[in-house]
């Protein structure tokens, strides 16, 4: 089995309330990190009202704050809505007062719609200027700023490992030109997974910091005592997900959205999840290590399923077991 790590978008389950899902995080990297877990990440997303992991650099430094040996980091940090010196001091800060635990995943996209891009007051041009923000962060966070007289403090020399993040060939051959690990969001953009690692692969030049290339694939997980249960939970992970993206919030019965996911456009949701390890223990075990055959990556990022933190939980420790994770 591959190195494991973990994604968390701190979800907020039916009648919970965003605090619910900041104390579930922690629980969440305290079993993982008991259970011997790589890393835990943390996803920028805006306006989704079940999604409450939108600060990422704060959630960080809380839950680093509540554990001992773990690597957290963003997986990823938006960077189109954010200054690059903001992000250098952000993630310098939590380099600072948790050495050695920091990860910085950066991705192009917004992390929400037009509207959110206009009350984050951006441009939709701003994507455009990736590649140079990610330098400019780079020469922050190394020590080596290219805009002159200006250093972050905290974060100037802090070498925060960076991580590209995509779900194209575009951040797979950016990635490969900076000599950059690379993580493909295969666990809800699964189409052009084989490309973008193979583009990333064969274009990789050699950094001061990376010698080899690195790949991580997310893959969704999904655990229960029996195969029904977890298909299960699997259909009402689904149907959120059309009232999530499709019906613009709009609640609406389960009859409704098994139409809807039955529809050309619906499919699309359920195609988001091709990659899941779906069953008991036996079937996570031969569905993680039959996705990480197919995708060739160096180390999985698992993005625990199900309807409640309870059942994310249980899905978390058969992950575990299926790792052989002490």
């Amino acid at each position: 089995m591959r190195p494991l790590s973990l994604l968390d978008l701190a979800l907020v389950d039916v009648g919970g309330t965003p605090a619910d899902a900041l104390r579930n995080t922690v629980t969440f990297a305290q079993r993982a990190e008991a259970r011997g877990f790589r890393r835990v990440w943390y996803a920028e997303h805006h306006n989704m009202s079940v999604i409450a992991s939108s600060a990422p650099a704060v959630l960080i430094a809380h839950v680093a704050a509540h554990t001992k040996t773990i690597r957290l980091g963003a997986g990823g940090v938006m960077l189109p809505n954010h200054a690059p010196l903001t992000i250098a001091e952000q993630f310098g800060t939590l380099a600072a007062l948790h050495p050695g635990r920091i990860d910085l995943g950066l991705g192009r996209a917004p992390g929400g719609d037009r509207a959110t891009l206009y009350a984050l007051r951006r441009d939709v041009r701003s994507a455009e200027s990736f590649p140079q923000d990610v330098l400019e962060l780079q020469g922050y966070l190394t020590g080596h700023s290219r805009v002159s007289g200006v250093r972050a403090t905290p974060g100037d020399g802090a070498d925060v490992p960076l991580y590209l993040l995509g779900s194209s060939t575009f951040g797979a051959r950016l990635a490969a030109k900076l000599g950059l690990p690379y993580a493909f969001a295969s666990h809800f953009a699964p189409q052009q997974m084989e490309e973008a690692i193979t583009a990333y692969r064969r274009s990789f030049e050699p950094s001061a910091m990376h010698a080899s290339p690195w790949v991580i694939a997310g893959v969704n997980a999904i655990a229960a005592e029996t195969r029904a249960e977890a298909e299960h939970q699997l259909r009402v992970v689904m149907r959120a997900r059309v009232s999530l993206l499709l019906t613009n919030g709009l609640t609406v019965s389960d009859a409704e959205a098994d139409a809807i996911l039955a529809s050309p456009h619906g499919r699309g949701i359920a195609d988001m999840m091709r990659y899941t390890a779906l069953g008991t223990l036996d079937d996570v075990r031969g569905g993680l290590m039959a996705f990480a055959d197919h995708c060739g990556a160096d180390e999985l990022m698992v993005a625990c399923g199900g309807p409640t933190a309870e059942d994310r939980l249980y899905t978390l420790e058969r992950v575990a077991d299926a790792a052989g994770y002490p």
